[in-house]
């Protein structure tokens, strides 16, 4: 339809929200998805209240034919007959730009009151991923089958029918789904009733929900089967899977289980709903996805057979279950006002997952592997493309680019940190009363940070947040033995704003120019945790700019005790000596953060890759998995950038260093070793298989390959993820068509992505082309970004992965969703090597070819990136005049 300019002038059209002239209480909706011809008709029945008279009732819809609506006085829900009361018909007018739809009253301005609107709509089942779309996969019988199903968050309920699509316009949901015969139909609410309509399909209709917003509806139709409901505190949870698969709901429904008495424990209040689906879908843009009642997840997430699923992989199943429960009553009971907020929902929801898995699992130590994700979110928040944790959010594209690792990891670190520093108890009892007084509504941030600080005493929690959550970045907390007037030892704190980089780089990503402009902030309120080594008890100290002093004691001082704070420490020289010297008395975290700060003070210049190796060798006693992750991580980059003369000592170092630390553990699995043993085990497998050149691992690694795949001895599911990884990397064609054989007949979802995932450690050119031209037909499009962003971070092949996203940049932009691109650019930043005089090799034409690429709000995403690949330029520099004498020689580790 034309739109007129009227539509496009109305109130709140320029900024993309909606007017608060007219608000919605219940919506009755009816979708009925044609499978075959991939489209959709619906029915809504809107119960809405008009505030003040108004002359149009505007809505958002997006990729909708809207058809006859008319307008009733009343509403059904008070006992109103509005199916016998006068209405009339409203013009539609559509406004595609806007994401709106206008319903305009035929004279006179329509007067307040209650209303029940009513409109027909009709839609595609798109391939996107996003509104409501299309799932497809092939049954056992070698036939296609299709799924209907949703993801609306942020603001794609809007694709399926017309509505309020702003998460304080929050109303109850009244669904009804027509499904064919021998169809299974979900959404939010139970099944309360079912009608023959006569043509081979059923009416299902579901119980309304709480009040909640538009992005949290859902509904789910397809060739689907549940497994029989589990009472858990007169919750009914299920599992629903495809057909066969029910053999694989085992842990998702015992973590399930688990986590609805934890939270309803935890915040003080049951679950808000009468009944949880959790469902597994073959095709899923993101992780999961928290509808009340319905949350749907990415099949090889959810489904694991839990004697061939490693502990790592269990652990990520647990972790998305529970955060995605967390949500029911951090999100959806409570949910934020406007999208600027949603940072946390998410955090808040990655720190309960973890607080759920430390008690589900306290073996595992979740917090020890939240390191890592603490750690990327430190990387990308060292970066003056960086951005505040809450930002002003203005459209649609500015919403979707809030799901990062700042939002989640960033957010859910800042909480942990304060957590810590103020106590659990004071901590839960504040977000209690925060969660009682907002039950069903809509808040803003402080609205937490004011219940905690009820709790807090003398902590000025609401401060702190601010401080942290309006200014990007973090500080570089360093330490120095100082003197008091006394003459008594001291170590002063101090705090400075952390950057890789001096300098901002100019936005090259936009189709103008720009002035370089930091997002990086100063002067945080940092909540400090100091204590002696070795000792759990700490001093709190809220350090401010101005310096604060520590009196030192006998043992070496720790700066961020129990490792939860968000910055980065520098220890001078004196610290530094006392602290190596005292390294196995440190806790796993404390040592984590020694090692992950000094790495990330040498990437940024501030220290020299002397002491880092200095640090590195002193490690021979280490244990803990986390901490290896980061020499691990830190070696690769090494070799990625590193000349070529110096490749072959850098691998014989790492053999030096990783190898004596694998025939310690040995590759076979003992029935006394902890938890984390499996961890470090496959992480040593694959760096001495890939970093270091080790022969004898890639043999026995080729070995335990070929009889998992003639069937003669399974592979230990801890390390199959490293095995292919190291078959991959010196794969030839035989290889790669055993992968790919395995991969499009897995035995189970996580065998499946496992290996996929090796495809992306080919060294080959020739063979990673096979891949390249599958990422664009038989891998699926919420895979496919990824296998390429790994492949794009490769020494050997990320050249012509480069090549390839190049030519056919535009075809994936048609392919991919949208939320995928700038993660498939994530992998630029390995595209940092420099010839002998320092020149970078691909760089230049990185930045040449993505400038203009991305709008909208993601296109800050993609600058992180870049800045990433400037930092990674600067350090193969670097590497080429300091790592022959930064390297450790062979006699410095033996001793």
């Amino acid at each position: 339809m034309t739109t007129p300019d009227a539509l496009q002038a109305d109130q709140g059209f320029e900024d993309y929200r909606l007017p608060y002239t007219v608000v919605p209480h219940r919506y009755e909706l009816t979708l009925s998805p044609d499978l075959d011809a991939a489209t959709f008709r619906g029915e809504a029945r809107i119960e809405i209240e008009v505030l003040e008279p108004v002359e149009r009732i505007v809505m958002n819809a997006l990729e909708l034919e809207v058809g006859d609506s008319s307008l009733a006085l009343g509403w059904a829900s008070k006992g109103d007959d509005t199916e016998t009361a006068d209405s009339f018909s409203l013009g539609v007018e559509i406004d595609d730009a806007s994401q709106r739809v206008a319903y305009l009253a035929p004279s006179e301005d329509l007067p307040a009151g209650c209303y029940t609107l009513s409109s027909s709509f009709a839609g595609v089942l798109n391939d996107k991923l996003c509104g409501f779309y299309r799932s497809v996969f092939t049954d056992e019988s070698g036939v296609e089958r299709v799924i209907a199903t949703t993801q609306f968050e942020d603001t794609d309920a809007r694709r399926a029918f017309p509505c309020f699509d702003e998460p304080d316009r929050k109303a109850v949901f009244s669904v009804s789904l027509d499904a064919p015969a021998g169809m299974l139909a979900i959404s939010n609410g139970p099944e309360i009733g079912v009608e023959d309509l006569g043509d081979g399909r059923r009416r299902v209709r579901f119980g309304d929900t709480i009040p909640m917003s538009t992005y949290l509806v859902a509904f789910v139709v397809g060739p689907l089967e549940a497994t029989p409901p589990v009472d858990v505190d007169g919750v009914a949870l299920r599992v629903v899977h495809l057909p066969g698969k029910g053999h694989l709901t085992g842990p998702a429904l015992e973590v399930a289980t688990h986590a609805l008495g934890f939270f309803a424990d935890y915040f003080g209040l049951p679950y808000p709903g009468t009944k949880l689906d959790l469902a597994a879908l073959p095709d899923f843009a993101s992780g999961a996805m928290e509808n009340l009642g319905c949350v749907t997840f990415r099949e090889a997430i959810l489904l694991a057979d839990p004697d061939r699923t490693a502990r790592v992989e269990l652990e990520r199943l647990a972790e998305v279950v529970e955060h995605e429960l967390a949500h029911m009553w951090f999100g959806d009971l409570v949910t934020m006002k406007w999208w600027n907020g949603i940072w946390l929902n998410e955090a808040f929801a990655t720190f309960m997952a973890l607080c759920c898995e430390d008690d589900y699992r306290p073996e595992w130590q979740v917090f020890g592997s939240f390191a890592r994700g603490k750690g990327a979110a430190l990387a990308v928040d060292g970066l003056h493309a960086t951005r505040p944790i809450e930002y002003p959010v203005r459209r649609p594209d500015e919403a979707a680019a809030m799901f990062d690792v700042l939002t989640y990891e960033k957010g859910a670190s800042v909480l942990w940190m304060v957590e810590q520093y103020l106590g659990r108890e004071r901590f839960r009892a504040g977000v209690r009363r925060y969660l009682a007084a907002h039950a069903y509504g809509n808040t803003e941030t402080h609205d937490l940070w004011d219940a905690i600080e009820a709790q807090a005493g003398d902590v000025p929690i609401r401060a702190i947040m601010d401080s942290w959550i309006f200014q990007g970045g973090y500080p570089l907390v360093s330490a120095t033995a100082a003197l008091d007037d006394d003459g008594s030892e001291l170590v002063e704190l101090t705090q400075a704003p952390f950057s890789y980089l001096a300098e901002p780089l100019p936005d090259v990503t936009s189709s103008g120019t720009s002035r370089p402009v930091s997002a990086i902030g100063s002067d945080w309120l940092v909540p400090v945790l100091v204590a002696p080594a070795g000792r759990e008890k700490a001093e709190r100290i809220l350090l401010t700019s101005m310096p604060a002093k520590v009196a030192a004691g006998a043992a070496p001082l720790v700066v961020n005790a129990g490792g939860a704070g968000f910055y980065r420490i520098h220890y001078d020289v004196q610290l530094r000596t006392a602290l190596l010297a005292e390294l196995e008395s440190l806790r796993p975290l404390e040592r984590y953060n020694l090692t992950a700060d000094s790495w990330a003070t040498c990437l940024a210049e501030h220290s020299t890759l002397t002491e880092f190796f200095d640090l590195l060798v002193r490690l021979a006693g280490e244990t803990d998995p986390h901490v290896w992750s980061v020499v691990i991580g830190a070696l690769g980059l090494i070799d990625l950038l590193a000349p070529d003369e110096q490749r072959e000592r850098l691998a014989a170092f790492a053999r030096e260093l990783l190898s004596p630390q694998l025939a310690r553990i040995g590759w076979e699995p003992r029935a006394d070793e902890d938890e984390q043993t499996p961890v470090l085990r496959a992480a040593l497998i694959t760096a001495l298989g890939i970093l270091g050149g080790d022969r004898e691992v890639a043999v026995r690694c080729h070995a335990i390959f070929d009889a998992d795949n003639a069937g003669t001895a399974p592979v230990e599911p801890d390390i199959a993820s490293a095995v292919l990884a190291v078959v991959a990397h010196g794969a030839g064609q035989s290889e790669l068509d055993a992968i790919l054989s395995r991969y499009r007949r897995p035995q189970d979802p996580v065998d499946e992505v496992r290996h996929l995932g090796a495809l992306g450690r080919l060294s080959d050119v020739g063979l990673a082309g096979q891949v390249h031209e599958l990422c664009l037909t038989e891998i699926r499009s919420q895979n496919a970004p990824y296998l390429l962003s790994t492949m794009l971070g490769s020494r050997s092949i990320g050249p012509a992965t480069w090549r390839f996203v190049v030519d056919h940049f535009e075809q994936m932009l048609e392919r991919f969703p949208d939320s995928s691109i700038h993660r498939m650019l994530e992998g630029v930043t390995g595209l940092a090597q420099v010839d002998d005089s320092g020149r970078a090799l691909h760089a230049e034409e990185v930045h040449t070819f993505l400038a203009g690429k991305i709008e909208g709000g993601r296109r800050r995403l993609v600058a992180q990136s870049l800045e990433r690949l400037e930092i990674n330029v600067r350090f193969a520099r670097r590497l080429r005049t300091e790592l022959d004498s930064a390297l450790p020689r062979p006699a410095v580790l033996s001793t």
